[in-house]
């Protein structure tokens, strides 16, 4: 007879790349049935922030009734203060959550600091293990006194078939690729008058720029007024089918966030011959020398961006030396085949410890 399969309830956003990426392995390399379950209220604006946290208030309810239907196994959710504090409420042993940036702890003013620092200590403190998706996590976990002999370093990873290093990119001219959600934080604007620079100094360039988010009309109208509009595909949001054959058209990925925990993205880019550059914070120092394998450059700062470009353009023959040790690392570090299955046997290993059999 055949062994039933053990079922996982999934909470959070299950429309986001990096949860489709979790779920998808653990259903591939453990053989898992998923459960999902995901507050239906969108955060894009004060009033549905407002709607949004009623419906939280509510969650729980909604969460054991899925409990009682289908009798899950284990629970795992992302983001600590959010979807964490609902699984470590659910009853469920065993509770596996994941901290999605540097911190959940944002934003740094927020007024419900206080709050969410409760929250997330409950989190952690009921959690039988923690994810950290990259070691810059771990930082603000020893800063919370969370048990590290919890804490599982280790990114989910990409897949490096689907991801291929075969890049054809126009080498002639810039083919740059911007794959971040078009959010404040992620700083399009920043890159957008970068590239007019570039424009100004005869540069020839195609910027593509995917994803949607708040910022999108404003940064059309930002490329229109720097004239630059006709050389920037707004692509918007695309499938991950889509993706890698866009990589594979771009030579350089540029990504300019303010904060940044472990960025898949990233690693997409890396594997597909993309030569990075990315701002100069903690999350991207993990992956990122400069000048050694992509550039960093300061927050804020497009002028310094522009002139790293410019550099990075003209210096071909260092740049292809740093894609190929950029595509090593990522199969050596970040190979969603090894890592996906050393995290769902670690799941079934907690379900076996856990199961009163």
């Amino acid at each position: 007879m055949l062994a039933k399969k053990k079922k996982i309830l999934f909470l959070g956003e299950s429309y986001r790349a990096d949860a489709i990426t979790w779920v998808n392995g653990l259903k591939e390399f453990g053989d898992f049935e998923i459960i999902s379950w995901e507050l239906k209220t969108p955060n894009n604006c004060l009033h549905n922030r407002i709607l949004r946290i009623f419906e939280y208030k509510f969650a729980i309810f909604k969460i054991k009734k899925i409990i009682k239907l289908h009798k899950p196994d284990m629970v795992i959710a992302e983001r600590t203060t959010s979807y964490g504090f609902l699984a470590a409420l659910s009853g469920i042993k065993p509770v596996v959550i994941a901290q999605q940036g540097r911190t959940d702890l944002w934003p740094e003013k927020s007024i419900l600091l206080p709050l969410k620092k409760i929250i997330q200590h409950y989190a952690f403190q009921k959690a039988d293990l923690i994810h950290a998706w990259g070691h810059v996590m771990t930082i603000s976990m020893r800063e919370a006194n969370v048990d590290m002999n919890k804490v599982l370093v280790l990114p989910k990873g990409i897949d490096l078939l689907k991801f291929g290093n075969k890049n054809n990119a126009d080498p002639e001219k810039i083919c740059a690729i911007v794959t971040r959600s078009l959010m404040p934080e992620y700083r399009h604007d920043i890159i957008l008058k970068s590239f007019a620079i570039l424009n100004e100094k005869g540069i020839d360039f195609v910027l593509t720029i995917i994803g949607d988010g708040t910022q999108l009309s404003k940064l059309k109208e930002l490329a229109k007024k720097l004239k630059i509009e006709n050389k920037v595909i707004f692509a918007g949001r695309i499938s991950n089918i889509e993706l890698p054959k866009l990589l594979q058209q771009s030579n350089f990925y540029i990504s300019t966030p303010i904060t940044e925990g472990v960025s898949a993205s990233l690693f997409e880019a890396m594997a597909c011959h993309c030569y990075p550059i990315v701002t100069d914070i903690i999350g991207n120092q993990s992956w990122i020398k400069h000048r050694e394998n992509g550039q960093l450059i300061p927050v804020d700062d497009f002028k310094t961006l522009a002139e790293e470009l410019i550099w990075s353009f003209e210096n071909s023959e260092y740049r292809n030396n740093a894609v190929l040790k950029n595509r090593k690392f990522v199969e050596e570090n970040a190979n969603y085949n090894t890592n996906m299955k050393i995290i769902a046997d670690k799941y079934h290993q907690l379900i076996n410890t856990n199961s009163p059999n």
